[in-house]
């Protein structure tokens, strides 16, 4: 007899979310949320809670590695997952530069492969202050290592908040933003050499440093589908959001994708954070 074709491995379910404070992210709901959605990896932003906290939240299935900020209540960022992380990595740029709780590499063996995750938090800036300094050096510092990662791997996913809309399509109000930190030219300028500029041939598809931006290539050239919403007034149920939350993958990576999601809540009082999570599916 021929033998039964094999069962398709499980796609690996990769998702990032900024909390803004996982304790109160579990208090409205995020726990619901979490337990049916069969994430395999789950990269958190804005922690704000100490690894017990984390830990206790999430319960003994998950392994979970957290970098917390310097600052305590400030930022943080974790990365749990169902299997443990053969390896994790925290620091970013030169040492001067205090990169905690905003910065965390993980490598996972998946079916025979490694992969490497990684949560990151960056600054979210002001215009004009030495808050859009430190941002622009934050973002420095990614830049120089995005090749070194690349090099350590041909599949890795930098994924968070990265606080920044690249294209017009990536913010409602873009008219009105072009002055304001998050939607900077200079700000946009890290993208373009990361993914291509908006009007290279080769944008999300091998132009600058090569990366995929995964999120606007399996939506396509239309606006959104935005991840953040200002708690004020009516710009969650108007759609006036940001897509700032990105998954940012390798080309190999990239090319596995099944699914790209992002689960906007169905209505504002349903909310658990202001930003949704983004959760994409890899055929590894």
């Amino acid at each position: 007899m021929p033998s039964s074709p094999a069962t398709p491995a499980k796609p690996l379910r990769i998702a990032s979310i900024n909390v803004n404070g996982v304790r109160a992210a579990f208090r409205k709901g995020m726990g619901d949320w979490l337990a049916g959605r069969d994430v395999d990896i789950l990269a958190i932003q804005e922690v704000r809670a100490s690894t017990d906290d984390l830990e206790g939240l999430l319960g003994p299935e998950w392994s979970v590695v957290h970098d917390a900020a310097t600052a305590k209540g400030r930022a943080g960022v974790a990365i749990a997952s169902r299997s443990t992380a053969t390896i994790h990595r925290v620091q970013l740029g030169a040492d001067e530069f205090d990169s905690a709780g905003r910065w965390l590499e993980a490598d996972y063996e998946v079916n025979g492969t490694i992969v490497t995750v990684v949560s990151t938090y960056v600054h979210s800036g002001e215009a004009d202050t030495p808050k859009q300094v430190e941002k622009y050096t934050f973002l420095d510092a990614m830049l120089a290592r995005l090749p070194e990662l690349a090099a350590h791997s041909d599949r890795v996913v930098v994924l968070g908040d990265l606080n920044v809309g690249h294209r017009r399509f990536d913010i409602k109000n873009w008219k009105g933003n072009v002055k304001r930190a998050g939607f900077l030219p200079e700000e946009r300028a890290y993208f373009d050499r990361i993914l291509g500029a908006e009007d290279d041939p080769a944008y999300n598809a091998g132009a600058g440093l090569g990366w995929v931006d995964v999120g606007r290539k399996w939506a396509g050239e239309v606006d959104g589908p935005f991840t953040w919403w200002s708690w004020r007034g009516q710009a969650f149920d108007n759609d006036t959001g940001w897509r700032i939350d990105y998954q940012l993958a390798t080309p190999a990576l990239a090319a596995s994708v099944t699914n790209y999601a992002v689960d906007r809540a169905a209505a504002y009082d349903q909310r658990w954070s202001d930003h949704t999570p983004v959760v994409v599916d890899y055929a590894i």
